[in-house]
């Protein structure tokens, strides 16, 4: 008869414990890979600032960066950890948002500070880049939302063509950064920008539900 020492019951009281370790360090592994690979929350149409002729139209969320980067941030947005979302309307109008699951809070303050100075100094960037054009930029304040959020707007235009005006919500929540881009024909003074700022909290807020 097999008898159960104090001994054996010591060496099966460790193996119990290092079999839940080993569960335990899975289970982690597992969820933060979970976290790593699944979308942010992201806005829906009618988060954004309503059209006076048409509805706004949403995409699918897609894995990845846009075919074409937005105009103001190309060459900052990483592709690895990126979703991004179109969106449009029956009109010229139309947007679009991108988020990034950095691989750490610094990563995504860094991330953050580098998509505001790109759009900080797009204006100055295009009028060098386009002789004859006009361009100007507004820097219309942070948002307390989250980790902080920021808006800006920027105005282009050539000779003989219609001019165009984009705004730019750039905020952080944790690890994840998001910019939300709205454009259209027009003029910064013609932009909606107490809306757009509506906007872009709601977007922050929705980063991780």
């Amino acid at each position: 008869m097999f008898r159960r020492t104090a001994r054996t019951a010591r060496t099966a009281a460790a193996l119990a414990a290092t079999a839940a370790a080993a569960t335990a360090l899975v289970l982690a592994a597992s969820t933060t890979s979970t976290a790593a690979v699944t979308a942010p929350g992201f806005l829906a149409g009618t988060d954004l600032p309503p059209h006076p002729g048409s509805a706004w139209y949403a995409g699918k969320v897609t894995k990845g960066l846009p075919e074409f980067a937005p105009f103001c941030v190309e060459g900052v947005l990483p592709a690895t950890g990126s979703w991004y979302r179109d969106f449009s309307t029956e009109f010229d109008t139309g947007a679009v948002q991108v988020s990034v699951r950095t691989s750490s809070s610094a990563a995504a303050v860094k991330l953050a500070a580098a998509l505001e100075r790109k759009v900080a100094a797009c204006a100055a960037d295009w009028l060098r880049k386009t002789p004859g054009g006009t361009a100007s930029w507004q820097d219309y304040g942070k948002l307390s939302v989250e980790e902080g959020a920021h808006v800006y707007g920027v105005h282009t235009s050539m000779p003989e063509s219609e001019p165009g005006v984009h705004l730019y919500g750039i905020g952080r929540d944790g690890t994840t950064v998001t910019v939300v881009k709205w454009g259209q024909m027009g003029y910064l003074n013609e932009a909606p920008v107490p809306a757009f700022k509506k906007t872009t909290v709601k977007a922050v807020n929705k980063l991780n539900p």
